[in-house]
């Protein structure tokens, strides 16, 4: 069966002419990373949901933290490997080759986390992520003194929290659209 490259499988068209800070981010998005991510456009229908949307992500992925970028993407892979988002997998597994140098470290994470070569610190903050993804009314003191015990500190416990909250929300929405990733993720960082 072949599936046609698509945004996403609802038909939400973008919002024509997009706002003018809207584009710029486009045209920046264009420029570093060569395309503009579907979740984006798929999001352009409601500038506003966009708005919120990058901006969460951005404070979030990019933002000051105690936590690396490839932590946070670390946490995204496993958080939408156990949901199964094909979006997220795709485009964070892409994110974790670059960030990390190694190819086998980005298919490590989509397909089985705990067969990557990975640091005490980094399996103690992924069994954490696993965790609150698949339980989180489980989470208990023990889990966070874990971290702590790992070296992590309150504020990143909160900032691994807000990573998983906010991919468990992402990897739904994009599952339930059918939002596809772009084709470009699949050669990225290989």
């Amino acid at each position: 069966m072949t599936q046609k490259n698509t945004v996403t499988a609802l038909d939400l068209p973008m919002v024509d002419p997009l706002p003018e800070a809207t584009q710029k981010y486009f045209d920046v998005c264009q420029e570093k990373l060569g395309m503009i991510p579907n979740v984006l456009q798929a999001y352009a229908f409601d500038i506003d949901k966009l708005n919120a949307f990058t901006a969460m992500y951005n404070d979030l992925m990019l933002g000051d933290s105690g936590l690396t970028k490839l932590e946070r993407e670390m946490i995204a892979v496993v958080v939408s490997s156990i949901n199964r988002c094909w979006y997220c997998q795709v485009a964070h597994g892409a994110a974790v080759r670059q960030l990390s140098g190694d190819p086998m470290l980005g298919e490590a994470m989509v397909m089985n986390w705990r067969v990557a070569d990975l640091s005490d610190k980094q399996r103690a903050m992924l069994d954490f992520s696993e965790k609150v993804t698949k339980a989180s009314a489980e989470t208990e003191e023990a889990d966070r003194q874990s971290l702590r015990d790992a070296g992590f500190t309150d504020r990143d416990i909160f900032d691994i929290a807000s990573v998983v909250g906010f991919f468990s929300m992402s990897n739904r929405v994009a599952s339930a659209i059918g939002m596809q990733p772009n084709e470009e993720y699949h050669a990225s960082a290989r």
